[in-house]
C-alpha cells in the first residue's frame, strides 16, 4: 500500500525541507549569539518531525514554533511553559511510548503481565492520537467530497485531489481500506522511521563532524564547490556530491539508527559457525534477534580499522568488503522489505547538511554542558573514543543531547 507513494519525484521535492531547515538554522544563530550552546538532537529532532508530519499528513506539528531548548542549569530553560507548549506533549508522548514499546519487546510475550493494572502506552498514545486523528477525519472527509462531486458533476476539486496525491495520508485515504485504525498505525509507523531515523543520524554525523575537523572542512568544501555559499540544493546536486554520501554512509556504519533487529524463521535451518565454529541449528517459528551495531564493527567484515570513523572506507580500495558481501552494510535492513523511505532519508540528510554547511564553519562539542561518560564506564576500543553516553529505544541516541558551539561561516570566527 505505502510504496508507490515513495517515487523520485516526491522524494526529490525539497521544498518541505527548505522551509523547515530555515527555520531550524535561524534559531540556531540566534541561540548562539545569545551566547548558549546548541542541543542539536533537540533542534534536529524538531525540523525531522515537522519535515516528517507535513510530508505525511500535509500539516505539521509545529515542533520549532515551541522554541530550542536552553541547557537545565540556566535560567531560560528552568521555563515549565516551554515544557507544556502542545508541540513539545506531542514530541515527548512519541518518544516516551516507543521507550515503553522497546520494554515490551525485551520482556516479549508476557508483558501484560508487567502491565497488569494498566497499559503504560495507551496515555502517551492517546496525546499522539489527539493530533492525528483530527487530520485523519479530514482527509476522509476530502475523499468522501471528491466521490460526492465525481458522482454529482462527473470531475473532482483539482486542489484536493492535490492533498490526496501529495501526502501519504491522502494515498492510503485512496486504497481500498476502511478501518481508520489502520490507516492511523500505518502513518505512525511510517513517522517513527521518518523521524527519529533521520534525526539519529544527523545527530550522530555532527557529533563525528566535531571530532574531525579535516572532515569537516573537505564535506564543507564539497558543499561549497558544488552548490556555493547560499545556493539550495537540487537533487542532481545531492546525487553529485560523493564524499557527502561515504560521511553520511560511515555514520550508519558506525551508529546504525536502528542498532537492533529481530527476525522469525519460517522453517528449519543450519547456519554455518561463526569463524569456523560448530554449526548452528535454528528451529521454525523462532525468534531471533540480531545486532546491527555490533556487525557494523566487525573487524572481519570491515577490515582492522572498523573501529576507526573513516568515511573514505566507502570511496577507496575498502569498499571491496561491502562490494563482496552488501549484507555486512544493513542501516536499512535489505531484500524484498528494504526501507521504503531509504532515498527518502538520503536526501533529507543530504539538504540539511548542506543548508548547515552554508550556514556554519565550525563545530565543536559543548564539552562544559555535555554529558559525558563516566571514566570507568569508557571501556576499550571504540568506546574508549565516546565523549557522550550512547543509548537507544528503538532508535539510537545521545544521553542528555548533543550540545555544540558552531561558528557561523563569514563571521569573525570563519575558519
Amino acid at each position: 500500500m505505502t510504496r508507490p507513494f515513495f517515487s523520485k519525484d516526491r522524494i526529490s521535492h525539497f521544498d518541505i525541507f527548505q522551509k523547515h531547515a530555515e527555520d531550524s538554522l535561524n534559531q540556531t544563530k540566534v541561540r548562539l549569539q545569545e551566547g548558549y550552546p546548541v542541543d542539536f538532537q533537540d533542534m534536529v529532532g524538531r525540523f525531522t518531525l515537522d519535515s516528517a508530519t507535513e510530508f505525511l499528513f500535509g500539516k505539521c506539528v509545529g515542533s520549532l514554533s515551541a522554541g530550542l531548548i536552553y541547557p537545565k542549569n540556566s535560567l531560560p530553560g528552568q521555563n515549565e511553559e516551554h515544557a507544556n507548549h502542545p508541540s513539545n506533549l506531542f514530541a515527548r508522548a512519541f518518544s516516551e511510548a516507543q521507550s515503553r514499546s522497546m520494554l515490551r519487546s525485551s520482556i516479549g510475550t508476557i508483558w501484560r503481565l508487567a502491565e497488569f493494572w494498566s497499559d503504560r502506552i495507551r496515555k502517551d498514545m492517546e496525546v499522539c492520537h489527539r493530533f492525528i486523528d483530527p487530520i485523519l477525519k479530514d482527509a476522509l472527509e476530502v475523499k468522501r467530497s471528491i466521490k460526492e462531486n465525481e458522482q454529482s458533476t462527473g470531475q473532482g476539486c483539482t486542489e484536493e485531489k492535490g492533498f490526496l496525491e501529495d501526502t501519504l495520508l491522502g494515498h492510503l485515504t485512496h486504497r481500498p481500506v476502511t478501518d481508520r485504525a489502520v490507516i492511523r498505525d500505518e502513518i505512525v509507523n511510517i513517522l517513527i522511521a521518518a523521524r527519529d531515523t533521520t534525526a539519529s543520524t544527523l545527530t550522530f554525523l555532527v557529533y563525528m563532524l566535531s571530532q574531525h575537523p579535516d572532515v569537516l572542512m573537505r564535506l564543507r568544501a564539497e558543499v561549497l564547490s558544488t552548490v556555493g555559499s547560499f545556493r539550495r540544493p537540487t537533487y542532481d546536486d545531492v546525487r553529485e556530491m560523493k564524499y557527502m554520501r561515504a560521511v553520511i554512509n560511515e555514520t550508519l556504519r558506525l551508529y546504525a539508527p536502528v542498532p537492533l533487529n529481530v527476525r522469525t524463521s519460517t522453517e528449519a535451518v543450519v547456519w554455518p559457525g561463526v569463524n569456523g565454529g560448530p554449526p548452528i541449528y535454528i528451529p521454525p517459528n523462532t525468534l531471533v534477534p540480531f545486532s546491527v551495531f555490533l556487525m557494523h564493527r566487525r573487524k572481519d567484515l570491515w577490515g582492522p580499522d572498523a573501529d576507526i570513523f573513516d568515511p573514505d572506507r566507502f570511496i577507496d580500495e575498502r569498499l571491496k568488503y561491502l562490494t563482496s558481501n552488501p549484507f555486512i552494510f544493513l542501516p536499512f535492513n535489505a531484500g524484498p522489505r528494504i526501507c521504503l523511505g531509504q532515498q527518502f532519508a538520503y536526501n533529507e540528510i543530504s539538504f540539511f547538511l548542506v543548508r548547515l554547511l552554508q550556514t556554519f564553519s565550525s563545530i565543536a562539542l559543548a564539552e562544559d554542558f555535555q554529558t559525558r561518560p563516566s571514566k570507568s564506564a569508557t571501556g576499550t576500543g571504540r568506546n574508549a573514543q565516546e565523549k557522550v553516553i550512547i543509548k537507544n529505544h528503538l532508535t539510537l541516541y545521545v544521553e542528555g543531547g548533543l550540545w555544540v558551539r558552531m561558528g557561523e561561516a563569514g563571521s569573525s570566527n570563519d575558519a
